[in-house]
């Protein structure tokens, strides 16, 4: 007697209007930089009829937040996906391999973050959006440094992450091929065996 039949596996959930106005958004931001994001192109490039965006986000600055909200989910997402260094060569490793992702499959996504970032130079709700950022992503690599030996982990924190950053701006901004793993097998070294304050 055959077995009985599998029950059919649940159709994937589709992407609700909102994450298709936020995953347009993102493109055109990483694509075509912060002044091309408007409501009507978002709701073009998504595909959604005209007004759409705006039921969910009324302003562009709205818009602009929501676009900085969902670079920091994804980027929360990923790093909770990532496995434990247990020495420095596999922190360097992780580095590594997250920035040939970022450089990559991710870089539309990339180069958005790089924009928003620097928007927030004069935008302080963006600001706020970023360190809220940057705090999630100390929150998991200050105690990984300090399994990993250094005297200041958050000063170690600090350094490497500059280092990672640098060569990111670069890489998106002038398409730089530099192979990332001296520089921030340097800067890590450097920051474990930096002095303790």
């Amino acid at each position: 007697m055959p077995p009985p039949a599998a029950s059919p596996s649940p159709a994937p959930a589709l992407p609700t209007t909102r994450t298709r106005a936020l995953d347009a958004a993102i493109d055109l931001v990483g694509t075509a930089g912060v002044r091309a994001l408007t409501h009507a192109r978002v709701d073009e490039r998504a595909g959604l009829p005209r007004g759409s965006t705006s039921n969910w986000f009324r302003t562009r600055a709205a818009l602009l937040a929501g676009v900085a909200d969902e670079l920091a989910a994804r980027d929360l997402a990923g790093v909770g996906s990532v496995p434990q260094p247990q020495t420095p060569d596999e922190l360097v490793d992780v580095l590594c391999a997250w920035y040939a992702h970022a450089t990559g499959p991710d870089i539309v996504a990339t180069t958005a973050r790089l924009a928003i970032f620097l928007e927030a130079s004069h935008d302080p709700d963006l600001r706020e959006r970023a360190t809220r950022g940057r705090a999630a992503l100390a929150a998991w690599a200050v105690p990984v440094l300090a399994r990993l030996g250094a005297p200041d982990p958050q000063a170690a924190f600090v350094a490497v992450a500059a280092a990672s950053e640098g060569l990111l701006l670069h890489a998106v901004a002038r398409r730089d091929p530099t192979d990332p793993r001296p520089t921030l097998t340097s800067a890590l070294r450097g920051a474990l065996a930096g002095e303790p304050r």
